[in-house]
């Protein structure tokens, strides 16, 4: 759990952060070029989800935020794993992030729109929060992938796996000195 809160600390108060000068200190709309033609910070609010997806519903992914930062929060007692700590760490970060400026950004609260600025090539307008949101998804994809259970261990079907292939090997390599037959 603690690795969790490290990543909580860090990318919340980065996320915010971000936020925080692109909304102070840059007009709507308007495009700082960082490393030209590649990246550049582009102010825009997001009244959707991924891709602006979902505009006029904006309490609902405010809902679905509240719902998965109180699902976090209580798994992450049970984690003694550094993989999974740092994943639902980050997943709770990204969803915090995006929830406080559906929190407390304008039109108002629970329908605030979401602060993105940075801008990759032609691909979406997105910010910090979201970046931890899509590493952690695919760091969780990949855990349960491969069976790390949330205590660190390898799950029973790995555990099974390991076991039928030991025993298939054992059958089909002859002791030494006897051929097969």
């Amino acid at each position: 759990m603690t690795i969790a809160a490290v990543v909580l600390l860090i990318g919340y108060s980065a996320d915010q952060f971000t936020k925080y000068l692109v909304v102070t200190h840059m007009q709507l709309g308007e495009v700082i070029w960082v490393l030209p033609p590649f990246l550049k910070w582009y102010s825009i609010r997001n009244p959707g989800a991924a891709f602006s997806m979902g505009e006029g519903y904006t309490w609902i992914f405010t809902v679905f935020m509240a719902i998965v930062a109180v699902g976090v929060l209580v798994m992450l007692p049970r984690v003694r794993s550094r993989l999974w700590g740092l994943a639902l760490g980050g997943l709770l970060t990204g969803t915090l992030g995006n929830l406080t400026d559906r929190l407390f950004q304008p039109p108002g609260a629970g329908s605030g729109h979401v602060v993105d600025f940075v801008s990759v090539g032609n691909f979406a307008i997105f910010n910090i929060a979201d970046s931890f949101i899509v590493c952690s998804v695919i760091g969780i994809v990949a855990l349960l992938w491969f069976g790390v259970q949330m205590d660190g261990s390898r799950g029973e079907k790995a555990k099974e796996e390991t076991a039928k292939d030991s025993a298939h090997d054992a059958e089909a390599t002859p002791e030494p000195g006897k051929d097969a037959a």
